[in-house]
């Protein structure tokens, strides 16, 4: 199970979640109990089960359409950003080249 809270703290620490201890604990708890069930549906024997593509289906025919609207003033969405230059957005590095 502490498996399941470093990968908490790991996806924390990408998201750049600050939470007070309190709740910290609550979520790794709800994390954990939701991978653990994950966990519990990869034992299953799905080999012979074919696959069910409704909810495709369903999802490609509810979306909406594509329609412009007013923009987020640039500040405001800069506001939100970790750090940001010449008003852009810095993030890491993705992909390191040796």
């Amino acid at each position: 199970m502490s498996n399941y809270y470093e990968q908490f703290s790991y996806l924390a620490k990408l998201c750049r979640i600050e939470l007070a201890k309190e709740d910290q604990e609550k979520l790794q708890n709800q994390f954990a109990q939701i991978l653990s069930y994950i966990d519990q549906l990869k034992e299953l024997d799905t080999e012979r089960v074919k696959a069910y593509r409704g909810v495709i289906d369903t999802v490609s025919s509810t979306t909406r359409e594509d329609v412009a609207q007013e923009i987020l003033p640039r500040e405001a969405f800069l506001e939100n950003a970790p750090d940001h230059v010449g008003g852009m957005i810095r993030i890491p590095p993705v992909i390191k080249f040796d």
